[in-house]
């Protein structure tokens, strides 16, 4: 990957770091959708010349960088309700069109939000009950017909639970979808053994990230790389 293409990480809080490292996920060349929440904040890491398709589920492929408010053209939002800009090439298209081009495979990578996610890559993303849900929505496509399944979240909910487990408890999104997670703590992989440690936020020991994971937490050799 050429690195001048991407925005460089900066210091920064550790969410929005957390979304700088989740954009050198992606590859050049990639067809990428970026779901609600801390995934559509994505775009303003890459590069205004990067080469990547972004794809929101209600309808535009080659999606350009926020815009604030007295900027933007009210027409054009992402998934999420953000103002966001074209860029050349981009397309517009109805949600049946934008969903067939989920539900045939041709999306590369996925990186969406969870509540929870269980150590054998199953997904809770959509309900918490008590409170309110519009539903599923797209992500429950997403999920299961992206190539590649990422998952961008806090480490910890608003109580200090672990978002990570060894069960889903809440109502499932998709099955053993998920490969990777990016946190504000730390990068884990999904493996046939279980969460795998890989990388570190700055400043976060990997005694903290153990203790905020609430299922077994695999180490690999050597030195873990920071973020």
């Amino acid at each position: 990957m050429s690195a001048d293409k991407i925005v460089p990480l900066k210091p920064a809080d550790p969410r929005g770091r957390m979304v700088a490292r989740a954009a050198r996920e992606i590859a050049p060349g990639m067809v990428v959708n970026l779901g609600i929440g801390l995934p559509t904040q994505v775009v303003d890491h890459l590069g205004p010349d990067y080469p990547v398709c972004l794809h929101t589920e209600n309808g535009m492929a080659g999606v350009g960088p926020t815009l604030p408010h007295e900027l933007a053209d009210r027409n054009l939002i992402d998934a999420g309700g953000a103002y966001v800009s074209p860029i050349p090439g981009s397309s517009y298209f109805d949600s049946a069109t934008s969903f067939a081009l989920v539900r045939s495979g041709r999306l590369d990578l996925t990186m969406l939000g969870a509540f929870e996610v269980a150590e054998n890559g199953d997904l809770a993303n959509w309900k918490i009950p008590g409170r309110f849900s519009p539903g599923a929505g797209g992500a429950i496509e997403l999920a299961q017909k992206a190539r590649r399944v990422v998952v961008m979240t806090t480490h910890c909910d608003r109580k200090g639970n672990p978002k990570l487990k060894r069960r889903c408890t809440l109502p499932l999104t998709a099955a053993g979808a998920v490969t990777r997670i990016f946190t504000d703590l730390a990068v884990i992989d999904v493996t046939p053994a279980g969460f795998t440690l890989r990388e570190c936020a700055q400043g976060v020991s990997v005694a903290e990230v153990t203790e905020a994971t609430g299922a077994p937490l695999r180490l690999p050799e050597g030195d873990i790389p920071t973020f």
